[in-house]
C-alpha cells in the first residue's frame, strides 16, 4: 500500500488497519500479558487474511490490495531464469567457499530470527508473504520511468526500538532462499550500526568510506556469507558528515555499482530511524520502496505521519505492523508447518 500526506482530516492509520484486519479474534489486549520488547524476546505475529506479520518478536503485518489476485503472485520476469533454462549450479553457490564470512547461526536462533536451512516455521512464513509483496511491487517499478530504483529497499521505523533491523536482517534472509535473487543487505544505520553485530560478523570498512573515498571500489568492500545467495556491506567508518555523505552525488554512483555489479541483486538498506536521524530522508529519495516497521504497542499517530512526510520522497511507502499481541495457544498464520499430520 503506498502511503501519501493526508490533505484533511480522516481516520487513523491504525484505525483503518482494526477495520480492515479485524484482530478482535486472535488479541485481548485486557487478557493478554505485556510482551517483552524486542531486545528481550522475539516477538510474536498473525496474519489476518491478507497481512503479513513477521516474527515473534516482531509481528509485522503487510498489505497490498492486489495481494488477492493470483496475476500478482508471480516473481517479476527479471528475477526468474529464462524458461526452458536452468542457471548454472555455481550461481547458487559463494563465490568461493573460502573466501565467505560464516553466519553464527545459533545467534540467529537465540535473537529469534530466521535460521538458513531450519524448518520452515511461522517466522520464516511470514515474512515469505512480506517479501512476496515487495517483490510485486519491484515488477510494477520495474515497468514505471524509474526503473533503476525497482531492485532497492529501505526498511526503516519512525523510531529507535521498534523492530527495524530485526525486520531488515530477516527480510534479507528470507529474500536469499528466492532462487533466481540476490540480496546485499546494507547496515545504512551509520550512527548506529547494528546489521553485523546480530549475524555475529565482525565489522570492517564499509559504506561511509566508499562515500568518502572515490578511490575505493565498493564491491571490494562487499562481505559475502555463507548463506548462499546474501552479502552485507557495513556501515564503514563513523564520521560527523555521515549526512552530507549520503546526500552527495557520489552515493548514486556508489548505488549504481552496486547494482550493475549483479543484475540480479536487491540492496535493502537498514537506516536509521525517520525521526531520530537524517540519513533515512536522505536514503528514500535513492530507493524504489520503503518498508516502515510500525510498532503496534507504542508508535503513536502524531510519530507515525511524522515519519512518512519526511520520507514521502520515495512514492511507495509500505507499513509494517510490528509486536501484536496474540491470545498464547492460540491459533495463528504459519502454524501449519508445526503440525503434526491428522491419522
Amino acid at each position: 500500500m503506498t502511503v501519501t500526506k493526508p490533505t484533511r482530516r480522516e481516520p487513523s492509520l491504525l484505525e483503518r488497519a482494526a477495520k480492515v484486519y479485524d484482530f478482535s479474534a486472535h488479541a485481548r489486549a485486557r487478557d493478554v500479558p505485556e510482551m517483552e520488547p524486542l531486545a528481550e524476546a522475539p516477538a510474536r505475529a498473525v496474519v489476518p487474511e491478507r497481512p503479513v506479520a513477521a516474527p515473534a518478536s516482531t509481528g509485522p503485518t503487510f498489505t497490498d490490495p492486489t495481494f488477492a489476485d493470483p496475476t500478482f503472485l508471480a516473481i517479476p520476469a527479471e528475477l526468474r531464469a529464462p524458461v526452458g533454462e536452468e542457471l548454472p549450479d555455481d550461481f547458487y553457490l559463494p563465490v568461493d567457499a573460502g573466501d565467505t564470512a560464516l553466519i553464527d547461526r545459533g545467534m540467529l536462533a537465540a535473537n529469534g530470527m530466521i535460521v538458513p536451512g531450519a524448518p520452515v516455521g511461522p517466522l520464516a512464513e511470514e515474512f515469505r508473504l512480506i517479501k512476496r509483496q515487495l517483490l510485486i511491487t519491484q515488477g510494477r517499478i520495474a515497468e514505471s520511468t524509474t526503473p533503476d530504483k525497482a531492485r532497492t529497499i529501505l526498511v526503516c521505523s519512525a523510531r529507535p526500538e521498534d523492530g527495524k533491523t530485526f525486520c531488515a536482517v530477516n527480510l534479507a534472509l528470507s529474500l536469499a532462499a528466492e532462487r533466481d535473487t540476490e540480496v546485499l543487505l546494507v547496515d545504512a544505520d551509520v550512527a548506529k550500526p547494528d546489521v553485523l553485530n546480530q549475524l555475529g560478523l565482525d565489522d570492517g570498512p564499509g559504506l561511509l568510506d566508499a562515500l568518502a573515498d572515490t578511490q575505493i571500489d565498493v564491491e571490494t568492500l562487499v562481505i559475502r556469507t555463507d548463506v548462499p545467495h546474501l552479502s552485507i556491506l557495513p556501515a564503514g567508518t563513523r564520521t560527523a558528515m555521515d549526512t552530507e555523505l549520503l546526500a552527495s552525488a557520489r552515493t548514486r554512483t556508489v548505488l549504481a555499482r552496486l547494482l550493475a555489479a549483479n543484475p540480479r541483486r536487491i540492496v535493502i538498506f537498514d537506516s536509521p530511524p525517520a525521526l531520530a536521524a537524517s540519513p533515512a530522508s536522505v536514503l528514500a529519495m535513492m530507493v524504489g520502496q520503503v518498508m516502515l516497521v510500525v510498532r503496534a504497542d507504542r508508535t503513536p499517530e502524531t510519530e507515525l505521519r511524522a515519519a512518512v512526510n519526511l520520507l514521502d520522497s520515495c512514492e511507495h511507502i509500505q507499513l509494517v505492523l510490528n509486536a501484536v499481541s496474540f491470545v498464547p495457544g492460540g491459533a495463528r498464520f504459519g502454524s501449519y508447518y508445526g503440525q503434526e499430520a491428522s491419522k
